[in-house]
């Protein structure tokens, strides 16, 4: 994964992969390496979101 991933880079990507899995453009070679990426970028998207959540939550509180 890249060092100056955004979570907006990592939802694009996401949606590649997905669009390529549905529509039948990914071949089976490739499906296993394309799954552990959307993996990783998943569990980034939740950790940023997480984090934009408690920084929201902070803000409210004071």
């Amino acid at each position: 994964m890249e060092k100056e991933l955004t979570y907006e880079k990592a939802m694009k990507r996401l949606e590649e992969i997905v669009k390529k899995i549905e529509s039948g453009e990914m071949d089976i070679d490739s499906l296993a390496a394309n799954l552990k990426d959307a993996k990783e970028l998943v569990e980034f998207c939740k950790d940023r979101l997480t984090k934009a959540e408690a920084e929201v939550k902070k803000c409210l509180d004071l």
